[in-house]
């Protein structure tokens, strides 16, 4: 992928070793509020994309995408160690991980997050990706703070039956069962929902029923999937018009 550059932001894959040495300390920093490292198995599987500020030289957005050739190889990503997701087995079009999605905390201009998703939409064409999958996390792991957000998850956005996965971690906050018939609150909603799930939310993603307790990242998440075809038009350009460059 060649840079993709937004004001003074610039979108690249890393390129070295050092590269995604720097994602997963921004990374840790992110998800456990210090210094350190974070990193597992997949960071050697995975396409590392960095979102840097030219003129600072800071690391300031990154996240990682695992390329899928089709929906057999599920079982072996990372969303696969926590939902069963034998219904999408047969999708056959290539498919796409996205994981690790972080931007450093004192990053509040909207240009950063536009240009993650143009980079993440070259990648998208670039393979001729089908599905766009991941897990989206709220902080912390007690659900009763969050229960507006998957109210309303519950009532406008769940899978269809044929793609919804099932349960497979040992915890998990059964939120479509527990809060069947409740009318959302759509303002207090869209204050608890993270910005990654948001954004796949609006490209018509649709998310598990269920949410998994995951203690050792101290998140919730739902296994979130967004069907490339299905995104609607406008916003299919808006992304492309910033993927131009």
């Amino acid at each position: 992928m060649e840079p993709l550059v937004r004001g003074h932001y610039r979108a690249r894959l890393a390129q070295d070793t050092g590269d995604v040495a720097a994602a997963q300390r921004l990374r840790h920093l992110c998800f456990h509020g210090r210094e350190g490292v974070d990193a597992d198995r997949f960071d050697d599987l995975c396409d590392h994309v960095l979102i840097e500020d030219v003129q600072r030289g800071d690391l300031v957005c990154c996240y990682r995408l695992l390329p899928l050739g089709s929906g057999a190889a599920l079982p072996d990503s990372y969303a696969g160690q926590f939902y069963d997701l034998g219904r999408l087995t047969g999708f056959s079009a290539p498919l796409l991980e996205l994981g690790r999605f972080c931007c450093h905390p004192s990053v509040t201009d909207p240009d950063v997050l536009r240009l993650a998703w143009g980079a993440m939409t070259r990648r998208v064409d670039h393979l001729g990706i089908g599905l766009l999958f991941g897990c989206a996390s709220f902080s912390g792991t007690d659900p009763a703070p969050l229960r507006p957000a998957f109210a309303q998850l519950a009532a406008h956005h769940l899978a269809p039956p044929d793609r919804a996965p099932q349960p497979k971690a040992p915890e998990t906050y059964a939120y479509a069962q527990d809060l069947a018939g409740q009318v959302p609150d759509a303002r207090q909603a869209a204050r608890l929902l993270p910005p990654l799930l948001r954004t796949y939310l609006g490209m018509g993603g649709w998310v598990s029923d269920h949410a998994v307790i995951d203690r050792q990242m101290g998140t919730l998440h739902v296994f979130t999937g967004v069907e490339i075809a299905a995104i609607p038009p406008a916003r299919s350009r808006a992304l492309r018009m910033v993927a131009g460059g």
